[in-house]
């Protein structure tokens, strides 16, 4: 499904230059739940953002259900990213104008999806992750926990073929996180591909795999007792 081939990525700024990637070799099948994990700025969120076509390397190939993508246009990196993937944030980013219910709605309105449509999409989501409680509730009346979940049901309202989740629980205590981590699961049992940066050792054998990166390589690959057991 995915395929990267010597990937590398450098950001230049006036005369310096930074080597964010180097030579990364990687795939992820359909309906795999795989970690990211690595120091800080060893560059995990880079490699997500490549990953999910936000952003496109520098050198290398990456390649979609056999597709060359890592070359697209702009206007064709979004269509495929909208098509593809969903992201869920370490800080949320959920917009604060907009109620729980408006914040879910929005993937599907970037879509052009019709308002009836729509409303049955969203009321299976909020009843899904138990929050139609909270349906008219604003983010600053949420718990930390509760924004997450809302920022998980919103990744998941458009049914994406793969999420990437880059830290989603770092922000949370250990009862919360755990919540989320439950969500991720469930959703990959379910057949949803999850692609997962961490700093947890605990929540990233919870995966099928682990990629650990340092200094833009990928140095040790492993498959976690979850996967061993499959």
């Amino acid at each position: 499904m995915i395929e990267l081939f010597d990937i590398g990525k450098v950001f230049r700024n006036k005369d310096i230059e930074t080597k964010a990637l180097s030579n990364i070799n990687m795939s992820v099948s359909d309906g795999e739940f795989v970690s990211i994990m690595g120091p800080s700025g060893c560059g995990k969120t880079t490699l997500l953002n490549i990953i999910g076509l936000i952003d496109s390397p520098s050198s290398g190939k990456y390649l979609l259900d056999d597709k060359l993508v890592s070359d697209i246009s702009e206007r064709n990196r979004t269509e495929m990213r909208k098509d593809n993937f969903a992201f869920i944030f370490q800080s949320f980013n959920l917009i604060d104008d907009l109620t729980v219910r408006e914040n879910i709605e929005l993937p599907l309105i970037y879509q052009k999806m019709a308002q009836a449509e729509r409303t049955i999409y969203v009321n299976q989501v909020l009843e899904r992750f138990t929050l139609k409680h909270r349906a008219n509730y604003f983010p600053n009346e949420l718990s930390g926990g509760q924004q997450q979940l809302v920022a998980v049901a919103r990744a998941v309202v458009a049914k994406p073929r793969v999420i990437l989740a880059d830290e989603p629980t770092g922000n949370l205590d250990s009862t919360h996180g755990e919540d989320i981590i439950q969500q991720l699961i469930q959703l990959n049992e379910a057949g949803m591909t999850i692609i997962m940066v961490t700093h947890s050792m605990m929540q990233a054998q919870r995966s099928h795999r682990i990629i650990h990166l340092f200094d833009g390589h990928v140095v040790t690959e492993s498959y976690s007792k979850v996967a061993t057991n499959l």
